[in-house]
């Protein structure tokens, strides 16, 4: 009989032992307020290096998921199929629909042309960069100014020959990982 109790509180002993310790393993896998922001900071700035190695390659995509015109009007949009893509010293800015309609074939248009006059602006306080170039196409000469935040969320505005400007809201992303479609050169 007093094998018996002494085995039991053992048992008892022992799983009181294994609740303390899980509890106190759950209590090591929370991270702290400082942890957190430590975290964040150091994930930013992987994106930041990230988005420069892109940036100095000169080959990124700028994937928008709205389209604003110069009133501020914000439309969603498909990012598939409404980009700015930058390949070296090409460059194509797109627009489309869901609709098959328009000159590129994919409901907008399409403007694929050479870079030039690229100014990029690296801001280390904010782990931001700022980007300027003009893309020379068949249908215009197009200047453009981007914004890239280390979290890859960009805006860039868009501004021809003609009264009028679109901005591109969306993410950066590099060539290999993107899944946009370009239609047709816009004649």
């Amino acid at each position: 009989m007093k094998t018996s109790i002494l085995n039991l509180k053992k048992l008892f002993l022992a799983i009181g032992l294994l609740f303390i310790s899980i509890y106190s393993n759950s209590q090591d896998g929370k991270l702290s307020r400082e942890e957190k922001k430590e975290a964040k900071r150091d994930k930013d700035f992987y994106n930041f290096q990230v988005i420069d190695s892109m940036l100095l390659d000169k080959r990124f995509i700028l994937e928008a998921d709205f389209l604003e015109n110069k009133y501020g009007d914000r439309s969603p949009v498909m990012s598939n199929v409404n980009f700015i893509l930058v390949d070296s010293l090409r460059a194509v800015l797109q627009t489309g629909s869901n609709s098959l309609y328009g000159s590129n074939g994919v409901g907008g248009a399409t403007a694929e042309g050479t870079v030039s006059r690229l100014k990029i602006t690296k801001n280390l306080k904010n782990l931001s960069f700022t980007i300027w170039f003009t893309i020379t196409s068949q249908i215009g000469i197009y200047d453009v100014a981007m914004t890239i935040n280390s979290d890859k969320q960009a805006r860039a505005t868009i501004s021809g020959t003609t009264p009028g400007k679109l901005t591109y809201v969306g993410r950066v992303v590099e060539i290999n990982n993107s899944g946009v479609f370009k239609g047709m050169n816009s004649i």
